[in-house]
């Protein structure tokens, strides 16, 4: 069995009221963008997609960027959540042999309604986790008021918060210019947004507060692992490098281990892009135990299978890893954290349906 964590898609009701949107230029991008991708709305092309990788190929949901934070007014976020949970909720419903769960979306310009839709998804819907971004309207996530969230999450025991960057080209590459360039922002600006989001929790104590919090940091970890000697011995000399009237910066909650160790806390997906020697030392930094297979379909240049494909042939030949650490990442690891079925059956293969 394949459980591929981390995939995108669109109910189609949510397709539909996101395209009904002319106010929004963040809405304007993100409906340019879906119109290139078919696997996203298409449930025929995801299938076809799916059937690839034969009959126990399963895939979690959530929707695609951008947050709903911004597309609008909270009265516009909070109906685009439900209309989002609603539907997922109905295709792992109606197609259990494809869809393993969903993660909710929620909209955190309103803290409480989201921890009111969280609760909803997970006990009328039966989501598996939520899905939350790396900032809500360019702020970060570890103030204070993001706290109950964190805490009406981590206190369901298996259900996991997924992370998924966001910046736009407004996030310029210079403080002398107005926006990126080349894509920048994408390339590079994402996964400093994860990496510093990572940081920002780790320093609010968010792992001394709830322990038994879950949360999956997408694209492997980002930065974090490949600059393991700054985070490990660099952040072992944190205020070294701060002058004394900024010492308010590094006054964080007080951590009891090694900054690096809260790092490894997090749980991680192999969404590398093919990138085999990237994903090899995110797993060698974050162990074989919290990493989980996901491939961030459908975004591949191929719109479906690229990713998934390369994906499953970077572990397949990945030799630090053995058969059982392959089992671990492919469904152990995600069936134990979420409380899934263990017995569940694969469907039937395409032959066999054309047969029937």
């Amino acid at each position: 069995m394949k459980i591929d964590a981390f995939c995108h898609l669109l109910p189609t009701a949510y397709a539909e009221r996101l395209f009904a949107i002319t106010d929004s230029a963040v809405a304007r991008n993100i409906q340019k963008r879906v119109s290139g991708v078919p696997a996203l709305v298409d449930l025929d092309e995801r299938f076809r997609v799916m059937d690839e990788f034969g009959p126990d190929y399963r895939q979690i949901i959530n929707t695609a960027a951008p947050p709903l934070d911004d597309l609008g007014p909270r009265a516009r976020t909070a109906e685009l959540a439900r209309i989002a949970n609603d539907g997922m909720a109905d295709l792992v419903a109606r197609h259990p042999d494809r869809f393993e769960g969903f993660c909710a979306a929620v909209a955190l310009d309103d803290v409480d309604n989201a921890i009111g839709e969280v609760d909803r998804a997970f006990d009328e819907l039966g989501a598996v986790g939520v899905q939350i971004y790396t900032h809500v309207n360019g702020g970060p996530m570890d103030q204070e008021r993001f706290f109950p969230f964190y805490e009406a999450v981590a206190r369901r025991g298996e259900k996991m918060i997924q992370v998924h960057p966001c910046r736009d080209s407004s996030w310029s590459d210079y403080k002398t210019e107005e926006r990126s360039k080349f894509e920048i922002w994408w390339t590079l600006g994402w996964e400093y947004d994860l990496s510093a989001f990572m940081s920002r929790l780790v320093f609010s104590g968010v792992f001394e507060r709830l322990p038994d919090i879950k949360i999956l940091i997408h694209h492997g970890g980002a930065m974090i692992p490949h600059f393991a000697g700054r985070v490990g011995p660099g952040w072992d000399q944190l205020g070294s490098r701060t002058p004394a009237d900024q010492a308010e910066d590094i006054t964080g909650y007080p951590l009891t281990q090694r900054p690096i160790d809260y790092f490894k806390k997090f749980y991680v997906d192999t969404a590398y892009f093919g990138a085999g020697d990237s994903m090899r030392t995110a797993i060698k930094f974050f162990g074989v135990d919290h990493t989980l297979f996901g491939s961030d379909t459908p975004f591949d240049p191929e719109k479906g299978p690229g990713y998934i494909r390369d994906t499953i042939a970077n572990l397949n030949d990945m030799d630090i890893l053995t058969d059982a650490d392959r089992d671990r990442i492919y469904s152990g690891n995600v069936t134990a954290l979420l409380g899934l079925d263990k017995d569940a059956a694969p469907r039937a293969s395409v032959e066999s349906e054309v047969s029937l």
